[in-house]
């Protein structure tokens, strides 16, 4: 993707946005500090004020900046990657992976997370996760044939602890050795 550049007139038009977004919050914070009214923000020593302005302005750089790490996770979750977000902040891969490190889903982090098979005793379990919640449930059908699954609406906190519900239902349904 090209670096993305905005006009001069743009330019012009995002700042008097972004001072006309502020000057509430720089006023608030100013009569907080002083006791003025916020319609009084602009009485009081001129030092007070620029220093309400840069205050207001140090919150609207740390909101940016969450809402920048939201949009490069949300854009990872989408299958974006460090190269494409590096390219459109105009930074290095590496330096999209430094300012974002879990922007980007890591394989082994994904396919731990999308389930997986757990073969033990003879029989064999799925694990599975829910999208929305997260939490893990188990199916499996055991080495003598019995099916089971985790109780009624039954979810669990970890993949982990699904996988020791399942692997209990399975040592109960090993084959017997005759």
């Amino acid at each position: 993707m090209a670096s993305i550049e905005i006009t001069p007139e743009e330019r012009a038009e995002l700042g008097k946005a972004l001072t006309d977004a502020l000057n509430p919050l720089a006023a608030a914070i100013r009569s907080r500090q002083s006791g003025l009214s916020t319609a009084r923000m602009w009485e009081a020593d001129p030092v007070d004020v620029t220093l309400s302005v840069l205050a207001a302005w140090k919150v609207v750089d740390t909101e940016v900046k969450q809402l920048t790490a939201r949009a490069a996770a949300t854009a990872g979750s989408y299958g974006a990657n460090y190269e494409q977000m590096g390219a459109v902040w105009g930074i290095t891969r590496q330096g999209a992976r430094k300012k974002w490190p879990d922007a980007v889903p890591r394989p082994a982090a994904a396919a731990a997370k999308t389930g997986g098979v757990l073969e033990l005793f003879g029989g064999t379990a799925e694990l599975v996760q829910d999208p929305s919640s997260g939490r893990w449930a188990w199916a499996g059908e055991g080495a003598d044939e019995t099916c089971g699954a985790a109780g009624d609406g039954t979810w669990y906190a970890t993949k982990e602890e699904a996988a020791a519900h399942a692997g209990a239902f399975l040592r109960e349904h090993a084959a017997t050795l005759s």
